[in-house]
């Protein structure tokens, strides 16, 4: 049964106060607000800075955009997945997510167009006073607990490196992050710029009505070919009850997808082998496969890229796309010129040069007047932060489904929360031990990570403060866990 939370308002233009305000109206806010309001004595609301609900599922609307999760995981264990595809488009993940909020009431608690400025600390009274900006307009809310459910995208800005030249171009020019409504690429020559996930979705997404697609990379990046549909999966949804199915194939994958990153660790060079003997099936030349899909670094360094059905390797096959890897010394009026002193000739180019990462939604955090400076505070559980009291922040894991951490970090919240209540206290704080060790809060060697390393909280080297990335562990540990060991509770 869905229960509907109240809010309270002590008057126009006063400050509207909820137990616990959620930032961001994403994947991981529309779950966390249906753990929160199992809840029936509790208040809350969810603030989302865009028009629309969905977060990255509303923001990236470029070609092909896709999940490179498997939809099952993805989706939230209460709200069975339904469509066929197990590697979804953007459009179902948004109207999926749309669909969950409208069936549990939840939109009724949502506050579009409404970006979060600031959020300050008052140990008087014991709250989170929240600024916000609305049509022009600044409003405040005040909330006894914060939970900011706003990943670590810059939703703003894209990183962008400075080309050479790039003004002498004379076709478009474009940010994925940004896909303008008006770009055809029919009949065009496309170079997409990148390797990662965005650059592999596109290619074989634009090869199929532009006249060649190329892919420019500085080095290559794992491609995984998997299955765009789960068989096992439409066999158990053909025989049993959506719920009952749905919890069987999140488990299967759960399984399957925690045994083959700790596979892929283990045995690495077994991993390779594993991954070219699959990229052949679809693409043929050895040599092609050694110059263009072998990176320097291990298996799971960096996150894999799935393509699925191997799609990627299939256009490449076909002649409508192709694989360059070389460096850019400048850009030319039709075209780009690499170090090779070859020009690739293009009338689009896509600069799928990776995402800028920011934390915490890049809101203002302060503590009693005291700004926050995120990268000296330390992670605890990876979902709050040492010397900040009643604030939570949900990130995902980085070898698994994101929401598989988002929901087991809403689980932890609501599990706190209650602690706090039925036992009389008004504040819970991390409290890090003096002179532990710290280290990098996301263990991934790619570059758009290691760009904002330095502005995220770290991660100590022991429990509580070891961000683990084993869902198999943390479904035991973070509903069992001594909830007040490195915490600081006050009345």
């Amino acid at each position: 049964m869905t229960t509907v939370s109240r809010e309270s308002n002590s008057g126009e233009g006063s400050p509207r106060h909820v137990d616990v305000l959620i930032i961001g109206a994403g994947l991981s806010g529309i779950g966390a607000a249906w753990r929160l309001q199992q809840r029936r004595d509790w208040t809350y609301a969810v603030l989302e800075g865009r028009d629309n609900l969905g977060g990255t599922w509303d923001l990236f609307r470029y070609p092909g955009v896709r999940s490179d999760s498997d939809m099952f995981t993805l989706s939230y264990a209460f709200q069975p997945w339904r469509e066929k595809k197990s590697l979804a488009d953007g459009d179902s993940i948004r109207h999926y997510i749309e669909d969950t909020a409208r069936e549990y009431g939840i939109d009724r608690h949502i506050h579009l167009g409404t970006k979060v400025v600031s959020a300050s600390w008052s140990w008087k009274q014991s709250r989170w006073v929240v600024e916000t900006r609305q049509g022009g307009e600044s409003r405040v809310w005040t909330c006894s607990f914060l939970y900011i459910c706003a990943g670590y995208y810059d939703y703003d800005h894209g990183h962008q490196p400075e080309f050479a030249g790039v003004e002498q171009f004379g076709g478009r020019f474009v940010h994925p992050q940004f896909w303008p409504e008006d770009l055809d690429t029919t009949g065009k020559r496309v170079v997409v710029i990148g390797s990662g996930a965005t650059a592999a979705t596109l290619v074989p997404a634009l090869a199929k009505t532009a006249a060649h697609v190329t892919m420019l990379q500085r080095s290559p990046t794992y491609l995984a070919a998997l299955p765009d549909v789960d068989r096992t999966a439409d066999l158990l949804r053909r025989y049993l009850p959506a719920r009952v199915a749905h919890r069987l194939i999140r488990e299967k994958n759960v399984l399957s997808s925690q045994l083959t990153y700790w596979l892929s660790r283990r045995f690495p060079e077994q991993t390779k082998q594993h991954l070219r003997k699959s990229a052949l099936r679809f693409l043929p030349d050895p040599a092609y496969l050694d110059k263009h899909f072998t990176p320097r670094y291990q298996p799971w360094d960096q996150r894999l890229c799935v393509v699925p059905d191997g799609d990627f390797f299939r256009a490449v096959a076909a002649g409508t796309a192709s694989v360059v890897t070389d460096r850019i010394t400048r850009f030319a009026e039709n075209g780009i010129v690499l170090d090779s002193g070859e020009l690739l000739e293009a009338d689009v180019v896509v600069s799928a040069t990776g995402l800028s990462l920011i934390p915490l939604g890049g809101i203002d955090l302060s503590v009693d007047g005291q700004p926050v400076n995120m990268a000296e505070t330390t992670a605890y559980r990876g979902l709050m932060l040492s010397g900040v009291p009643n604030l939570a922040f949900c990130v995902g894991y980085t070898n698994a489904s994101w929401t598989l951490r988002a929901d087991m970090s809403s689980r932890y919240v609501v599990r706190l929360f209650d602690f706090m209540k039925q036992h009389g206290y008004a504040t819970a704080m991390p409290a890090f031990p003096p002179g532990g060790e710290r280290q990098p809060l996301l263990g991934l060697t790619s570059t758009y990570v290691q760009r904002a390393a330095n502005l995220f909280p770290q991660q100590g080297e022991r429990d509580p403060w070891v961000v683990s990335q084993n869902y198999l562990v943390d479904r035991v540990t973070f509903g069992f866990t001594d909830l007040r060991k490195g915490m600081i509770f006050d009345g």
